[in-house]
């Protein structure tokens, strides 16, 4: 997906925006960002000036906030990051934001090197978050050549604390995704995920390395951020990193952790789609041996598993043998306001996801308010839409009963001529 450097220009985004779902949301509840205000009706002088006393106490938790994560105490800090976190997730505070960003940058960077386990945790997430909210351009350009360092230092670090070194693995993709200025640099932070992932490889005579589930989970996030920056490769390093490596990666589906069976899965057919879409002519060696495994792993039913992760391993790898065999894609549509958008690809599913991880519930407002995610996802600038169009487009709770139950009889119905249709065949 095209993604261009420049930078931002979005000075009309500011704290007021309140975030909501396209369906629960209380239309009269709504604080939309200033750029949205022209197609919104004027409010009335009292509730203006209510709006603005708001605005302004909402921004002075912000800089106790900001002043908080420089505290003495540990708690202090990591609730100052917490709240920091909470509050670019769910709004577009680009203006706030922009003005303070090196004092933030500086402060992620003193909780990372000097905090612990949790705090360092929070420390990345939180540089993420600040990358969203900046956009691909030269601020967030500037925040990530101070925390690049710090992320990498402590990733590479076998003696860091276990819980930072999978924060960083897992924020440092999705800054680089962001705020990466060089694409050789790109592929150097590749290469070092890759050397933390492969040492999960089962070995070619068949033994397996021996690893606690916290390094696993260090290498299922790396392996899942190297996926990510295999999104925005070039044709020719998309076909060196195939052949390096899409003979290796089955290996990984041997391993004793769902998460990393599920993510090696995902990324072999993400793999495959960028191989097909760089070379229509593709074709993989062990094409048959891998189809094996992973039909194996499709239908597994291994009682020594957690139903769950069976239930949950079973769905995702019957959509990547699809994509093995027969190059398909399991499409799904996301709602938000009045917008649709179609997750259509493995790359479009693992760049949702990355963002995801990091926005959580607010993923719906950024995706119609956020003017880079919408950039990165081609959905355009964000649409003006008045709170009359809102509330004419909202159906009632007893309209979704009448049509729910509408289509559960139709569904049954179709289901039972099916069934019948079975039957004759089995008996003929």
């Amino acid at each position: 997906m095209p993604r261009t450097k420049k930078r931002s220009s979005r000075g009309g985004q500011n704290v007021a925006v309140q975030p909501f779902s396209d369906e629960d949301a209380s239309i009269d509840g709504l604080s939309l960002c200033s750029s949205f205000s022209d197609a919104l009706s004027v409010a009335d002088e009292g509730g203006e000036v209510v709006e603005e006393a708001a605005q302004e106490d909402f921004q002075y938790k912000l800089k106790v906030y900001i002043d908080s994560t420089l505290d003495k105490s540990a708690k202090t800090r990591q609730g100052a990051l917490d709240g920091l976190k909470a509050a670019m997730a769910t709004r577009i505070l680009y203006e706030f934001i922009s003005d303070r960003r090196t004092t933030i940058a500086d402060s992620i960077e003193r909780c990372l090197k000097k905090g612990k386990g949790e705090e360092q945790h929070a420390a990345a997430s939180l540089a993420c978050l600040l990358c969203i909210q900046l956009g691909s351009g030269i601020e967030s350009e500037e925040v990530f050549k101070t925390l690049k360092p710090v992320f990498k230092n402590i990733l590479l670090d076998g003696s860091a604390n276990i819980q930072a070194r999978q924060a960083c693995a897992t924020s440092l993709g999705l800054c680089t995704l962001v705020a990466e200025d060089d694409i050789l640099d790109v592929y150097a932070t590749m290469e070092c995920f890759e050397s933390l992932f492969t040492r999960s490889y089962v070995r070619e005579d068949g033994s397996r390395p021996s690893l606690n589930p916290q390094t696993t989970l260090l290498h299922t996030n790396a392996l899942l951020s190297w996926a990510l920056l295999l999104t925005i490769c070039t044709s020719s390093q998309v076909k060196a990193i195939t052949h390096k490596h899409l003979p290796k990666l089955p290996r990984l589906l041997e391993n004793d952790n769902v998460h990393m069976r599920i993510a090696a899965g995902e990324t072999i057919a993400l793999l495959f789609e960028l191989a097909r879409d760089t070379d229509p002519e593709f074709e993989y060696e062990d094409w048959e041996p891998l189809c094996d495994k992973l039909n194996s792993l499709a239908t597994d039913c291994n009682k020594h598993r957690a139903k769950t992760d069976k239930r949950k391993q079973r769905s995702v790898f019957r959509d990547v043998l699809k994509a093995v065999e027969e190059g398909e894609f399991q499409s799904e549509t996301i709602r938000f306001s009045t917008e649709r958008m179609t997750i259509d690809s493995w790359v479009r599913k693992r760049t949702y996801d990355a963002f995801r991880e990091f926005v959580g519930s607010g993923m719906n407002y950024h995706l119609q308010a956020n003017e880079f995610i919408r950039d990165v996802f081609e959905l355009g600038p964000p649409m003006l839409v008045d709170s009359t169009t809102l509330k004419s487009m909202k159906v009632s709770r007893f309209e979704r009963h009448l049509y729910n139950a509408a289509a559960f009889k139709a569904r049954t119905k179709a289901r039972s001529k099916f069934r019948d249709k079975r039957v004759d065949v089995g008996e003929f």
